[in-house]
């Protein structure tokens, strides 16, 4: 069984490979929030997220033998990184499956540590599978993502340093995949501290961890469907399912738009860049999944910033949408001079910047008279969004709101 003393050892083999990653308070999401928030930003880790902590102390404690084989493993893209550095710094050869639809960031930086990539599958499930195929024919060690306990230890590092960097900290909220993060900072935390929370917070589309402690046993769900795919798993660790029942204290779920405004608001007024797995924490914060007291001291650990471009692109503008930022909308009007200053008059007196306008004379959703606009705008909130929609309304347009 997995204890403080293998988290201490874990740390030492760790040391020299990890960073030491920040914890810092947030006077932005302390004043929103009436909690006392610091923030462990693990998205400074080396390849950005914390899983070559747990990669690299797996790899320490193989045998000679084992080395020269390989390893292989299954990743969505941030412990294929982790294990591609460890290895490669060991100077083991590793295979990683990864899959088909991994963010194309993920792949390419899992090559550029050294490892050879195989694209298998709809989901970590079936990446998995591959994997294991390899590993029976190549005599390769498997190296899991979450179910083992020396990646728990590996992860449980975390726990410490923020134990060490925040002594007064009384919750602390981690995101649920697979459960061998939260399982490590878990043990390393409550067997020190078992006064301090241990919060679990997974995608609403990836919740597998919420029904299995519902339940009282695993469940695996048909399929995942979230923008944080660094959580993005069917099913919870069979190794750390009991680690999570003993030790942690509740499992909250949160939203995609959820995490997409809480991502936004990172970028934005803490200059920080998370994935949608790292946003996870303080979106259950923000968003109250969770009770707490004016003044608690919360530490979400956001546990990566590996995040795709163009999911990048998306999430900023949902995030936007969410918080009133962003509007897109269609209209009618007359096709004939002046319809369209008429419009803009009313965009004018409210103030609504135009990021990019569309007629369209050939749809055949309108007369042959009329002209349909599509308007994409910078709102300033949503009692701006109401305002402006109520007066192109009581003007006599026929809006409809597309985003």
């Amino acid at each position: 069984m997995l204890d403080h003393s293998d988290i201490l050892e874990a740390r030492e083999r760790v040391r020299e490979t990890s960073r030491h990653t920040p914890l810092e308070h947030s006077h932005t999401y302390s004043v929103m929030t009436g909690a006392d928030i610091r923030l462990k930003l693990e998205n400074f880790q080396r390849t950005g997220a914390f899983k070559i902590r747990g990669a690299t102390n797996r790899i320490a404690t193989l045998s000679e033998d084992q080395k020269e084989a390989g390893v292989v493993t299954a990743s969505a893209g941030n412990h294929a990184q982790g294990v591609a550095l460890a290895a490669t710094r060991s100077g083991v050869d590793s295979k990683i499956v990864m899959p088909e639809h991994a963010p194309i960031s993920k792949v390419k930086a899992t090559k550029s540590y050294g490892a050879e990539v195989v694209l298998s599958g709809r989901d970590y499930n079936e990446a998995a599978e591959r994997a294991h195929e390899i590993e029976r024919e190549e005599d390769r060690t498997y190296v899991h993502a979450f179910d083992d306990e020396y990646i728990m230890a590996g992860q449980g590092t975390i726990g410490l340093e923020i134990l060490e960097d925040c002594p007064e900290v009384e919750t602390v909220v981690v995101p649920i995949g697979g459960g061998g993060l939260i399982s490590g900072i878990a043990v390393a935390i409550k067997e020190q501290h078992p006064d301090v929370r241990v919060i679990g917070v997974q995608a609403d589309g990836a919740s597998s961890a919420a029904a299995s402690l519902s339940k009282g046993e695993r469940v695996s769900i048909d399929e995942v469907d979230t923008i944080a795919d660094g959580i993005a798993t069917r099913s919870i660790g069979e190794q750390t399912f009991p680690y999570i029942q003993e030790y942690v204290d509740e499992v909250v779920t949160v939203s995609d738009p959820e995490i997409a405004v809480a991502l936004v608001y990172l970028l934005e007024r803490s200059k920080t860049l998370v994935e949608g797995a790292g946003a996870v924490p303080l979106a259950a914060v923000l968003f109250e999944k969770f009770d707490y007291v004016e003044d608690e001291v919360i530490v979400p650990a956001l546990c990566g910033g590996n995040i795709d471009l163009n999911t990048l692109a998306n999430v900023i503008v949902r995030g936007l949408v969410e918080t009133g930022r962003y509007l897109k909308i269609e209209t009618v009007l007359k096709d004939r001079p002046g319809a369209l200053d008429d419009l803009l008059d009313i965009f004018t007196e409210h103030r609504v910047n135009i990021y990019a306008i569309h007629h369209d004379h050939t749809s055949r959703n309108v007369e042959m008279s009329d002209t349909e606009v599509e308007l994409e705008l910078e709102m300033r909130g949503p009692d701006h969004v109401d305002e402006f929609l109520s007066a192109l309304r009581g003007a006599g347009y026929e809006v409809d709101v597309l985003a």
